[in-house]
């Protein structure tokens, strides 16, 4: 086990390299750099002549390595997280990447993690309930339901959500986790409460397509269950159908289930940073949209490290 283990991890590391010089020409690839930025900025809102902005982006260039060849500044760049774990300066929010992402994926990761055992116990739920009424009204309604939550996006879910509450319930602060008059205060039951008035709309969301994916699978798992010749078994001994049911067959039918939520946890991941870039809550999501995670190489106090624009 231990063996498959490295060669699985180390067949990983050519793949990851690729990914890395791929990723570091895709941020290369468009034309001019972050100096040709601060060129612009000074000559349309600084007042400054060409030349003298000229000369601030040239030094700019040079103090953070952008003048050398990319081949050098992909080696300074990838150099540095691999021995320093050192991702570079956000020149957006003016701090290190690492901090930026440290600051955020905590909060990503524990809407993620609501949004999939609150999918896992809704999806369940509700499949254990079609598979037991096949055919009828509520297997027909819960499986509308499974069919909006896999087929509709989830940003347009998210947009007409952002559209009712600003434009028709008038609600102006969307784009945080609390109130302004909770911001620095300790935690408390009122603190919570106006956290889940601020993160329903991203959790709603995001469970509703785990949801979907949840219930049609143990639907399935649990109507081949009921078809078993053990099941019939027990119901030839007297048991009643909920025994039947409950004891014999949404235990087997779990089990495919289980691994399964190897791919439904990435997807709430990937349904919570969807969303939250909608309503610009500060987690991951945003933090993506707003800078790359990777860039050039830069250069501070004489040490070679990447940047993040």
């Amino acid at each position: 086990m231990f063996r498959f283990l490295l060669v699985r991890i180390a067949s990983a590391i050519p793949v990851l390299l690729v990914l890395s010089v791929a990723t570091f020409a895709i941020i290369q690839a468009p034309p001019g750099d972050y100096s040709d930025y601060i060129r612009s900025q000074l000559i349309n809102q600084g007042g400054a002549s060409f030349e003298e902005a000229d000369a601030q982006a040239q030094a700019y260039r040079k103090e953070h390595g952008l003048d050398q060849p990319l081949p050098i500044q992909y080696v300074n760049w990838i150099t540095g997280i691999l021995t320093r774990g050192d991702f570079g300066h956000s020149l957006y929010y003016n701090k290190p990447v690492a901090d930026v992402v440290g600051e955020r994926l905590p909060r990503t990761l524990a809407l993620a993690l609501v949004c999939h055992l609150l999918a896992s116990l809704f999806g369940i739920s509700f499949g254990i309930l079609a598979a037991t009424r096949q055919y009828s009204w509520v297997d027909s309604l819960l499986s509308t339901i499974s069919f909006l939550g896999m087929t509709v996006p989830r940003f347009l879910m998210a947009l007409i959500i952002v559209y009712v509450l600003v434009f028709h319930l008038n609600v102006s602060e969307i784009n945080s986790f609390h109130s302004a008059r909770f911001g620095g205060a300790p935690w408390s039951w009122d603190k919570f409460v106006d956290l889940v008035k601020h993160v329903w709309p991203v959790v709603a969301i995001a469970t509703f397509g785990g949801l979907a994916y949840n219930m049609r699978v143990m639907r399935g798992n649990l109507l081949d269950t009921l078809n078993a010749q053990y099941v019939e078994t027990a119901r030839a001994k007297g048991l009643s159908e909920g025994a039947v049911v409950m004891r014999h067959a949404v235990p087997n039918a779990l089990h495919p289930l289980i691994m399964y939520q190897g791919v439904v946890l990435p997807y709430m991941l990937t349904g919570e940073i969807e969303t939250a870039i909608i309503f610009a809550l500060p987690t991951v999501g945003p933090a993506i949209v707003d800078f790359p995670v990777v860039g050039v190489a830069a250069q501070h106090d004489d040490v070679v490290r990447p940047v993040g624009d």
